[in-house]
């Protein structure tokens, strides 16, 4: 990292900004096409979780290539100056790199689909079996992570 001042490197402050995020961006390339798709996550022990519909072109790239790349951004402000070139952005961001896998066994999935809920809600969730079922579930095993901070 070019900016050494604003690399965050503890596991812990990495681990809360993701758990902080509200949307997680997946990078994939497919046939030297870059595709990049704001989704909805759970984050547990270095691994975030995903769910989709059942097909669709970011399915279609993942069993073609299941390398790829996330980001999150959490307490992002405009930071205005007298100057354009003063103009800054606070934020803290999380960037990282690893191997989709597929989610197939059905408890491994009801525990994806909490992990999911568990981002966004403290509330008991009740998940039916039929949608568990018909749910595309996938995790995101992360090999590397870096984090950044500015203005803070």
């Amino acid at each position: 990292m070019r900016r050494e001042d604003k690399e965050i490197t503890e596991q812990y402050e990495l681990d809360e900004i993701i758990k902080k995020a509200q949307v997680c961006r997946l990078a994939v390339s497919y046939r030297d096409m870059p595709y990049i798709v704001p989704l909805s996550f759970g984050y547990a022990d270095g691994v975030l979780y995903f769910h989709s519909a059942p097909e669709g072109l970011k399915l279609l790239i993942l069993r073609e290539n299941p390398q790829a790349c996330f980001e999150v951004e959490v307490d992002t402000r405009v930071v205005s100056g007298k100057l354009g070139c003063d103009w800054t952005m606070q934020y803290q961001s999380v960037i990282g790199f690893g191997e989709i896998q597929f989610i197939e066994d059905f408890q491994e999935k009801q525990q994806a689909l909490l992990l999911i809920m568990g981002q966004y809600t403290d509330q008991e969730v009740l998940l039916n079996d039929e949608t568990v079922s018909k749910v595309t579930l996938f995790k995101l095993n992360i090999n590397t992570m870096t984090g950044k901070r500015s203005g803070y």
